[in-house]
């Protein structure tokens, strides 16, 4: 009988600290710059699903036609147009911004950071919102598709 018993306090205190373990939050080691709304490092514990986003580009506001190039607008809009394809995606996943713990921004030469920072600090860091992801942000020569100037990749956690 105590071996039952001591079978079952054991087993007791295992669950309670499974549950304690499964139970914690992501970690979020905030810059104390609100400008840009980004981590310095989050840490995602055990019993969460992770997400890993492909990169996204903007999609054009005037598509190619009659033999003219597509129009992609500034860094504002296609940076609006980009966090708005991944959020589609995050959708028919069940995620949200709030979710991002890591993000991945590449900027061609004639992209203004500037601008990117303000469209991203809409969506990261507010009151609504106010979870910021690890972020590295990053120029680069040019993207797959000539014409954009911006591309991000997310990483998400979620628990299941």
């Amino acid at each position: 009988m105590k071996t039952l018993c001591k079978s079952a306090l054991l087993g007791a205190a295992l669950c309670a600290a499974a549950t304690t373990v499964c139970a914690q939050e992501i970690q979020r080691l905030n810059r104390t710059s609100p400008v840009p709304a980004i981590a310095d490092a989050t840490v995602v514990p055990p019993g969460y699903t992770t997400y890993y986003l492909s990169g996204a580009l903007p999609s054009p506001i005037k598509p190619a036609a009659n033999g003219q190039p597509a129009e992609w607008g500034d860094t504002a809009q296609q940076t609006r147009s980009t966090l708005n394809n991944l959020k589609a995606v995050m959708d028919k996943l069940g995620i949200g911004y709030g979710d991002v713990v890591s993000a991945h921004v590449f900027l061609t030469p004639n992209a203004s950071a500037a601008e990117m920072n303000k469209v991203w600090s809409t969506e990261f860091g507010t009151a609504a919102q106010p979870n910021k992801p690890a972020r590295a942000t990053v120029h680069i020569h040019s993207l797959v598709v000539p014409g954009p100037l911006i591309e991000i990749e997310f990483t998400a956690a979620k628990k299941p």
